[in-house]
């Protein structure tokens, strides 16, 4: 029941993104709110997965990784890459 529950609502939202009138899709504010709400929502998860541990709010080992991850994006590092190196400085973290 909550599956059908949940593909009918998931329906539903859909269909009412489509129904909105074009004007309104148009609008700068409207755009740039679209633009931008993915990479707030892509924040938050990340914040979430890497500060969080339960109900607390922890700092470890994959606080390095976050970091490295950071830095290699800063130096334009391929996208693997990125993904390897924070791995390991997790990895090399949690060992220490």
């Amino acid at each position: 029941m909550a599956v059908l529950v949940a593909g009918v609502g998931c329906y539903l939202l859909k269909l009412a993104g489509l129904s909105v009138p074009q004007a309104v899709l148009a609008h700068p504010v409207a755009e740039r709110v679209a633009d931008l709400l993915p990479v707030a929502l892509l924040a938050a998860l990340v914040a979430v997965q890497v500060f969080a541990d339960g109900p607390t709010l922890v700092v470890d080992a994959r606080v390095v990784g976050l970091g490295v991850a950071v830095v290699a994006l800063l130096l334009r590092a391929p996208f693997l890459v990125v993904v390897l190196a924070a791995a390991a400085a997790a990895a090399l973290a949690r060992l220490v």
